[in-house]
């Protein structure tokens, strides 16, 4: 997974991106941290694997989004999808840490297994906006599709207090930019059907 998501980031030859795969391979955990505690991809490599499994449906809805409607083309270019997609969650580098917890068993006994709990201690800046700021920090020449299609990939899930501005925006985005339903799409389906939640085992 990992040289197939560095080789995807790669093919996009966009500016900052070697900062990124830098960040991704030797300041992070991406590649080895889950996706969630207690939903999907709750296990080593998860979040890789949600984030490659993004990818690959986001560019084949892509090729049937352009197939029914043609001019969507120019705003959903496979750059755009591939960058959208495989980092949409890079806000979940480095905040997943394992922990020792503790539930019932079947019999009704209590019993150890090894879990993760999270830390946003070190960059408390929410979901997507995390994504796209920790992006544009790290260097990353991002579009405005982007940027719109990152910020809102948690689409209404996501609006902090459903606040009537950030419902604005989020709206106008979605008109503005198809990439943030390829995205959100792309999200949806991957974290609610190809990904498994897994009971951890008892220690």
């Amino acid at each position: 997974m990992k040289n197939k998501i560095i080789e995807l980031l790669r093919s996009t030859k966009r500016e900052g991106m070697e900062n990124v795969i830098d960040f991704l391979e030797s300041k992070s955990d991406f590649f080895t941290a889950p996706a969630s505690t207690n939903f999907h991809g709750n296990y080593e490599g998860g979040l890789a694997e949600h984030s490659l499994n993004c990818c690959q449906l986001g560019l084949k809805l892509r090729d049937v989004v352009i197939a029914q409607k043609p001019e969507t083309a120019l705003k959903l270019t496979e750059e755009n999808v591939i960058i959208a997609t495989l980092l949409h969650d890079v806000c979940k580098a480095n905040i997943y840490k394992e922990e020792i917890k503790s539930r019932k068993g079947a019999a009704g006994n209590w019993e150890k297994y090894k879990g993760y709990t999270v830390d946003y201690s070190k960059f408390p800046l929410g979901h997507g906006e995390k994504s796209v700021i920790m992006l544009l920090m790290i260097g990353l020449k991002l579009t405005p599709d982007e940027i719109m299609a990152i910020r809102w990939h948690m689409s209404a899930w996501d609006l902090p207090m459903q606040s009537h501005e950030l419902q604005s925006c989020y709206s106008t985005a979605k008109n503005l930019s198809p990439l943030c339903s390829i995205l959100q799409a792309s999200d949806c389906l991957a974290s609610g059907i190809l990904e498994e939640t897994r009971k951890p085992e008892s220690l």
